[in-house]
């Protein structure tokens, strides 16, 4: 199933860094950035996550609020969070079946080769559920959440 902007997220419940099971659903009625990323405590994904954890604020002035998923369990996000005083969940998904459900997981290049792997991605969903902005392969990873605000912002002119 592909993403497609204007289309409904694809439902899913995942567990949280403390074990709690956090749903899409959950969120409806405010928008929320859904974005994937490889590895806990890497240093694309750190500096993805701090992004996210600085510019937070400004999106939940806006309504909206921010979640990371990646295939991590429960114990290294919990040392991710603390490490880089993160202040937004973030989401297991070992066997990858959200991802794949998002195209964030599937054939990519990483130096020069081809394998699988988890595809740096995030989803706007609105609070109606739907899609409202897709990054299929995000390419800077330091810079994604400044433009994922800034387009948020811009929707809101």
């Amino acid at each position: 199933m592909a993403i497609t902007e204007g289309r409904a997220a694809p439902a899913f419940t995942l567990e949280d860094q403390d074990g709690n099971k956090v749903s899409l659903k959950d969120y409806r009625g405010g928008d929320v950035v859904v974005y994937f990323y490889p590895r806990d405590d890497t240093p694309g994904c750190t500096k993805e996550a701090q992004g996210f954890r600085s510019l937070l604020k400004k999106f939940e002035k806006l309504g909206v609020s921010v979640i990371g998923i990646s295939p991590d369990g429960a114990a290294a996000h919990q040392k991710f969070i603390a490490k880089y005083k993160l202040n937004f969940p973030l989401l297991s998904d070992p066997d990858k079946k959200v991802m794949t459900k998002y195209g964030a997981f599937g054939e990519k290049m990483m130096y020069g080769k081809k394998t699988q792997g988890v595809i740096r991605s995030t989803v706007w969903v609105g609070a109606d559920g739907k899609v409202k902005k897709h990054w299929a392969r995000v390419a800077k990873a330091a810079d994604h959440p400044a433009k994922v605000l800034a387009e948020i912002q811009g929707a809101d002119d």
